[in-house]
C-alpha cells in the first residue's frame, strides 16, 4: 500500500496535481493527517487479521515459533509506517499551530474589549479600562511576534513543551503566572503614563511596594522555581534509568492533566486547577484595584504554594527502573515439565517493561531481551483490540540457538533504552 501510494504520489505530479489543498499522500503537510489516518487503519487491520489467524502464508503455518516470527516482522514494518506518518502529522500540526494560538490571544484581547465595555454601561470609560486595553494589546502583540518567531516549534506554546515533546505543566503554569504579572504591571505603567497629579502617581507607585503584592511575589517565585527544578530532576533521574521517557507524536492539552501514558494524575489535576483558581481571584482583584499589584491573600497564596509541593512530591515519586523478578520455561498445554533448552520459550516476569507512552506497536517492537551475549527481539502477539506480548510484566521470547548451555544471565531493554536488573538461569542442552 506504501508503494501504490508513493506511486499515485509521482503519478499526481505528472498532471500537475501534486501536494494541491487535497494530497493524501502522506509526504506533505497538506495530506500528513489523511496519510496517518490510512496507516493506522491498513496497521489496525492487518493486526486484527493475524490475531484471528488470517494472512499466514503456507511456508509458516506449520511452525508455531515460524508463524509468530514472521506475523511479528510484518507488524513492526507496518508499525514504522504510522510512526513515520505519525512524526510527519505532528510536525505539520505543530507548523499550523502557531496562527491557532495568534488567533486566541485576540480572541482574548477582543473578549476583554466585549467585557469592559459592557462594564462601562453607566459607569463610563476610565483611564484605568484604557489601561487595561493598551496593556493587553502590548502583551498580545509579543505574543503574536513569538509565535511568528517560534512558527515551527509551535508558535507561543514552544516555551511550555517540553523535551519529551509533550505539554509540560509546571512551565504552564508558571508562563500563566509570568504572564499575568506582566499584564498587572503594564496596566499600572499605563495608568502611571495618564496620570496628571503627583499625588495620583505616588499612589501608582507605592501601589508596586512589596508589601502590597507579596503573596502574588512569593507564589510567582515558587512556581517559576518549582519548574526549573522539575526540568532539572527529570534529566537527573532519566539519566539515572530510575525514570523512563519516550517522546510523543505531537503536544496534547491533555498533557496537562496526565501523564506519559495518557492517564489522569492527581499532582498534575490539582496544580492546574488551584492555580486557575487563584490566578482568576488575582485577574478579579486587579480589575476592582486598578492602583496595585493584586494582594493575594496569604491563605490563598499558601494554598497554592501546598498545591505546588504536592505536584513537585508527585515528580519526586512517579517513574522507577524496571526489574526482572524470574525467569521460568513457558509451558503450553500438555507439555512435559522440563529444564529450559535452545528453542525453548521463556516467561520473563516483572515490571514496568513498557513505558508510559510506549504502548504502540513501533515502540514495543523495539524492546530487546539480553540472554547472555544474544540479543532477541520481543515478538509481538497480536489480539483482537492489542498485544498479549510484551505487556508491562510479562515477556515471552524463545531461547536461541546460538545460546551456550550453562549459566546465563537475562537482561531486558526497554523501548526508552532502560536496562533491567540481570538475572540468572540454567540452559540445558
Amino acid at each position: 500500500m506504501a508503494v501504490q501510494e508513493a506511486r499515485g504520489g509521482a503519478d499526481a505530479a505528472a498532471h500537475g496535481g501534486a501536494h494541491a489543498g487535497g494530497c493524501t499522500c502522506g509526504d506533505c503537510p497538506h495530506g500528513a493527517r489523511e496519510g496517518h489516518r490510512r496507516a493506522v487503519a491498513e496497521f489496525l487491520l492487518m493486526r486484527d487479521g493475524f490475531a484471528a489467524g488470517q494472512g499466514l502464508p503456507a511456508a509458516v503455518a506449520h511452525s508455531a515459533q515460524a508463524s509468530r516470527q514472521w506475523v511479528s516482522e510484518e507488524l513492526t514494518q507496518s508499525a514504522e509506517l504510522v510512526a513515520e506518518r505519525g512524526r510527519a502529522e505532528g510536525e505539520a500540526w505543530l507548523a499550523r499551530l502557531w496562527r491557532r494560538t495568534a488567533i486566541a490571544v485576540w480572541a482574548l484581547v477582543v473578549l476583554l474589549l466585549l467585557v469592559q465595555s459592557l462594564t462601562a454601561i453607566g459607569a463610563g470609560w476610565t483611564s484605568a479600562r484604557t489601561a487595561g486595553l493598551l496593556a493587553a494589546l502590548l502583551v498580545a502583540g509579543a505574543l503574536t511576534t513569538a509565535s511568528w518567531l517560534h512558527r515551527a516549534r509551535g508558535g507561543a506554546l514552544a516555551p511550555v513543551i517540553g523535551e519529551d515533546n509533550r505539554l509540560s505543566t509546571s512551565r504552564a503554569v508558571a508562563a500563566a503566572w509570568v504572564l499575568f504579572v506582566a499584564y498587572a504591571v503594564l496596566v499600572l505603567v499605563g495608568r502611571l503614563a495618564a496620570a496628571s497629579g503627583h499625588a495620583e502617581r505616588d499612589t501608582l507607585i507605592s501601589g508596586l511596594e512589596l508589601a502590597r503584592g507579596a503573596g502574588m511575589v512569593t507564589v510567582l517565585a515558587v512556581v517559576c522555581g518549582i519548574a526549573v527544578l522539575v526540568r532539572r530532576v527529570i534529566g537527573l533521574r532519566i539519566l539515572g534509568q530510575r525514570l523512563q521517557k519516550v517522546r510523543a507524536d505531537r503536544p496534547r492539552a491533555s498533557d496537562l492533566l496526565t501523564d506519559d501514558a495518557g492517564r489522569g494524575t492527581f499532582a498534575d489535576i490539582q496544580y492546574v486547577v488551584i492555580s486557575a483558581v487563584a490566578v482568576l481571584f488575582a485577574a478579579v482583584r486587579l480589575a476592582r484595584r486598578p492602583d496595585q499589584l493584586p494582594d493575594l491573600p496569604w491563605g490563598l497564596a499558601v494554598v497554592v504554594l501546598i498545591s505546588a509541593a504536592t505536584y513537585l512530591a508527585g515528580k519526586y515519586a512517579e517513574g522507577g527502573r524496571p526489574v526482572i523478578l524470574s525467569v521460568v520455561r513457558a509451558r503450553e498445554a500438555g507439555d512435559l515439565d522440563a529444564p529450559i533448552r535452545t528453542g525453548d520459550d521463556i516467561e520473563i516476569r516483572g515490571a514496568g517493561f513498557v513505558p508510559p507512552g510506549a504502548q504502540g506497536a513501533d515502540r514495543l517492537s523495539r524492546m530487546v531481551v539480553r540472554i547472555g551475549a544474544v540479543n532477541v527481539h520481543v515478538p509481538l502477539v497480536p489480539v483482537a483490540g492489542g498485544f498479549s506480548n510484551p505487556t508491562d510484566a510479562v515477556l515471552t521470547v524463545p531461547v536461541p540457538a546460538d545460546v551456550e548451555p550453562g549459566r546465563v544471565e537475562v537482561q531486558v531493554v526497554t523501548a526508552a533504552g532502560v536496562e533491567t536488573n540481570r538475572y540468572a538461569i540454567d540452559v540445558t542442552d
